[in-house]
């Protein structure tokens, strides 16, 4: 396989799928080299990664994985979504794929799963190389999340079950492009995309329940940050600026909390999904994240 998915159906095509706990999960690789893991955000699935994989799969051998919940993997009614549940896929998909070390690029959601693997890190059979996190809620202080995040998961739940099941397309779109920045918004082509994947085995109707880990992040906040503070794992954070929810005030506090790691802002007129909205500009960063680690590590060598 080279170059990019046509759609989202041809990336579920290519894939594979694994059972976790009687549960179906999505996954696929890519590409031959150091292994590098792309984690998805809310509510979307990996086709975000899309726009990079061609050029990243050249250098790395891509791993990429649906979490439970969304996407192309089982979308369980009744359950209790957590982090720590999504740590326990990661590591059982590694596990399968006899990675034993492996860098992470997180996106949205996805970098909180990245902060308790981190906290857990003893835990793990399987070495974390760097991180790179981007446009995601690392602070619950600074994240600003859209109307809809809050209807969805702040109400009682049988509130959140009813919008997620009678919510419109044209509601979500609508939000969806507010995410966007002014000149990179989703075309129609991807818009049916998202639907799509989104109402795969009706996940729009239980969407409201892992929206909720948005929220139940607060709980996490001091272990986390102290756990980023100890760690000896090279991160950064990769930043389209003009995200309402993650973007330049997320990089402040970022840069504030953790003035030794790197920052790399993208064009100022990028938004939430940069991988889509500017793939070229998102593995620069990357790779100059990469690169720094190597040069550092090639000095203390020395």
């Amino acid at each position: 396989m080279k170059g990019k998915f046509i759609n989202a159906t041809a990336m579920k095509e290519f894939g594979n799928f694994y059972d976790y706990n009687g549960n179906s999960i999505f996954y696929g690789t890519l590409g031959d080299g150091e292994p590098l893991l792309l984690l998805h955000g809310y509510p979307f699935n990996s086709y975000d990664w899309n726009w990079v994989i061609e050029d990243l799969s050249k250098q790395y051998r891509l791993v990429f994985i649906d979490f439970l919940g969304m996407g192309f993997s089982d979308k369980p009614k009744n359950h209790t979504y957590s982090f720590e549940e999504y740590v326990e896929t990661i590591k059982t998909l590694l596990n399968k794929l006899k990675i034993k070390k492996i860098r992470i690029l997180a996106h949205d959601l996805a970098v909180s799963v990245v902060e308790e693997m981190l906290g857990n890190i003893d835990s793990l059979d399987f070495e974390i190389l760097s991180v790179a996190f981007m446009n995601g809620g690392l602070f619950t202080d600074v994240y600003q999340p859209r109307m809809i995040q809050r209807l969805l998961s702040q109400t009682p739940n049988f509130i959140g079950k009813y919008l997620s099941k009678k919510i419109k397309r044209n509601s979500i779109e609508n939000s969806l492009k507010k995410m966007f920045g002014p000149e990179t918004g989703p075309n129609t082509e991807l818009l049916n995309e998202y639907w799509n994947i989104l109402n795969y085995k009706q996940g729009k109707d239980i969407a409201y329940l892992i929206g909720r880990l948005v929220f139940d992040k607060v709980k996490y906040q001091d272990k986390w940050i102290k756990t980023l503070k100890n760690t000896k794992i090279p991160f950064c954070y990769i930043c389209g600026p003009i995200d309402p929810n993650s973007g330049i005030h997320m990089a402040e506090r970022f840069k504030k909390e953790y003035p030794f790691a790197s920052v790399y802002f993208l064009s100022s007129k990028i938004g939430h999904w940069p991988q889509v909205e500017t793939p070229k500009e998102v593995i620069s960063a990357l790779m100059l994240f990469h690169k720094e680690i190597n040069i550092r590590n090639k000095l203390r060598e020395k």
